[in-house]
């Protein structure tokens, strides 16, 4: 009875407005259609509106809640940050061959190393140019302020736009990561000797790095134990939810060790748990990730942005002279031109629109340049002018970045390219041939010269090369649009080639056959699609049992019908209903999905931008309906 009479002494008010505005932010925006402002800057407006007219009637406590709040969602995002980076995508990334320069490029984890190390530099010149314009204390430490970006912008806007889990959105997380992870370790160890000069204290910063990788080893070794699978699975989906719960126990054992190492490294902590948590989900990944995000976006992360804004000072700019406007314009610009500068290494990848865009959310600064600027003024070797201007620049680009992202980065549909089919077997020709009838271009590569020419003859692209070759697919002009389906009949076979194409030659849409489960597994686990037959044997003889009628209508009118997914990119049905769509008369819109959500669409409707329609009909009315949602 004490404990309960006590919880009501907190005044829970300021918890109810913070929590107001972060459940109000996303649909202002929606309904506003401001789709191109990403809600974190809004809620950050938002949160110094209401410092102004609240702030000064909340007390020490209640305030001191709310700071820790936004220190946990901090945290949180910092762990999402780690969760979402694909450690097997990385870990089969890591070269174990010679590195040609095609290959480097397309090494998300190499590229953001460059990436960072370009951006280092040009940091460090910049710093010694901008030294001439104003006196900078510690040119070293000013440079290390420039260079770090703000994995807590980066990830959600990528997160709103659906592109934290594509390549692209891959590239710029990993980028943006190394750059967090790179900038926390030197802040750490510059902070140290500025203080304290070279220890033996300097080296315990390694434990955080030795508790990741004995982590990551007794999770691995945990997760071949049958028992302990058995046991996890029996009470994730009961009240124990021991999954969420041992996903907090990881966060805090980081979080509490890196504590004592020191204040910055508890970032580094809360995001290295969230990579150990990352290389032990596979299967189950999406299901522990929407539990997690539940928490962290849903509750915690709002009340870290809000915070922000309720807790900057414009007074804290008073002392910025008006006759240092160069000094700030060539600031602001050093900022963004050490990172859209070495975006171009994207280029090869990506077309320049989006490789600048990428650049350009890179140049997002918030929490960490705040925090190393006020630490470095503690220091003194940052002036508070100097700190004034960070701050400043630190919510202009968290402000404007973005918006250029989503501005040069516009959400089109993936570009289909061709679909190339390694081996010239019975499946393989006869899907050349399906394909072909929906008008997409096929190519089957077969390096048996028989069964070349006969694959020839029956009117079908086809080229002679081996599938295990790397310089075969340079030949005949593979890009990162293509399909890759690997069906050569030898299960080894496939796998090496599948391996080979995700590995080495870091492809995306790779698809083979997954025979027995630990195949299937293993190339899951480097992001290859699988098709089980066994599993698609027995659909089929379901759909023959339970829907015989649909199954031979479906399979016997494919010249004439087809079920597409077509992607809204336009903004002429934007918020339009599906009743107001005048969809052609032979297409049927079977569904809708929108983010990882499904709907049975009817009248009343709403469609966004982005959703993707399952529709069913003929050629043409496929073709109608992509020009009026596009």
């Amino acid at each position: 009875m004490t404990l309960l009479s006590a919880s009501a002494h907190y005044d829970y008010l300021p918890i109810l407005i913070i929590a107001g505005i972060a459940w109000a932010t996303p649909l202002l925006l929606s309904l506003a259609k401001m789709k191109k402002i990403p809600s974190v800057l809004v809620e950050i407006i938002l949160g110094f509106i209401i410092a102004r007219f609240f702030v000064s009637g909340i007390g020490p406590e209640d305030m001191r809640i709310l700071d820790f709040l936004a220190q946990v969602g901090l945290i949180f995002l910092m762990f999402l940050s780690g969760l979402e980076i694909d450690v097997d995508s990385i870990i089969a990334s890591l070269p174990r061959r010679k590195i040609t320069m095609a290959g480097f490029l397309r090494n998300p984890l190499l590229v953001g190393l460059l990436y960072f190390g370009i951006a280092l530099f040009l940091a460090y010149a910049s710093a010694l140019g901008l030294d001439m314009i104003i006196d900078i204390p510690h040119v070293w430490y000013f440079a290390l302020i420039m260079v770090a970006t703000s994995l807590g912008i980066v990830m959600p806007v990528l997160k709103e736009r659906g592109d934290s889990h594509t390549r692209y959105g891959q590239m710029i997380i990993i980028a943006a990561s190394i750059s967090d992870f790179f900038g926390i370790v030197l802040f750490t160890f510059t902070a140290f000797i500025i203080k304290s000069g070279f220890r033996i204290e300097l080296l315990f910063i390694i434990a955080i790095f030795i508790l990741f990788y004995i982590s990551y080893q007794i999770g691995q070794w945990a997760s071949r134990i049958r028992f302990v699978k058995r046991l996890i699975y029996q009470l994730s989906h009961a009240a124990a939810q021991i999954q969420v719960r041992g996903s907090i126990v990881l966060i805090l054992i980081f979080v509490v060790i890196a504590q004592y190492i020191g204040e910055e490294v508890v970032y580094l902590g809360a995001f290295l748990s969230g990579l150990v948590l990352s290389s032990l989900l596979h299967r189950e990944r999406s299901v522990i990730q929407i539990k997690l995000d539940g928490m962290g976006f849903g509750f915690f992360i709002p009340f870290f942005f809000i915070m922000v804004g309720v807790q900057f000072d414009p007074e804290s700019l008073v002392g910025l002279d008006a006759s240092r406007i160069w000094f700030l314009a060539a600031l602001l610009l050093s900022l963004y031109a050490l990172n859209v500068f070495p975006a171009i290494l994207w280029r090869p990848l990506f077309i320049t629109r989006k490789a600048l865009a990428a650049g350009f959310l890179m140049s997002s600064r918030l929490s960490l340049v705040i925090v190393a600027s006020a630490i470095g003024m503690s220091l003194g070797v940052i002036t508070p002018d100097i700190n004034a201007s960070f701050i400043l620049l630190a919510v202009i680009t968290c402000f404007l970045s973005p918006y250029l992202f989503n501005l040069i980065a516009t959400n089109k549909v993936p570009e289909v390219g061709k679909t190339i089919i390694v081996g010239g077997s019975s499946t393989g020709v006869l899907l050349a041939r399906r394909m072909k009838l929906h008008g997409k271009h096929t190519l089957i590569l077969e390096k048996n010269e028989q069964r070349y020419q006969d694959i020839k003859s029956k009117g079908l692209d086809v080229v002679q090369g081996e599938g295990n070759d790397p310089e075969t697919y340079k030949k005949i002009g593979m890009t990162v649009n293509d399909y890759v389906v690997v069906e050569t009949g030898n299960v080894e076979t496939n796998m090496e080639i599948s391996s080979l194409l995700r590995s080495q030659l870091q492809h995306e849409r790779v698809i083979t056959r997954g025979s027995t489960g630990k195949v299937k597994d293993s190339l899951e686990k480097l992001g290859i699609q699988t098709v089980d037959v066994i599993a698609v044997l027995a659909t089929t003889i379901e759909n023959l049992i339970l829907r015989p009628t649909t199954y031979h209508a479906l399979v016997e009118s494919f010249e004439n019908f087809s079920v597409e997914e077509i992607q809204v990119t336009g903004n002429k049905v934007d918020g339009s209903q599906v009743k107001e769509i005048p969809f052609h008369k032979d297409a049927i819109l079977m569904m809708v999905k929108r983010g990882n959500s499904f709907y049975i669409p009817h009248g009343e409707t709403y469609i966004r931008t982005g959703d993707i329609l399952h529709v069913f009909g003929t050629y043409s009315a496929l073709e109608d309906t992509r020009s009026k949602v596009s």
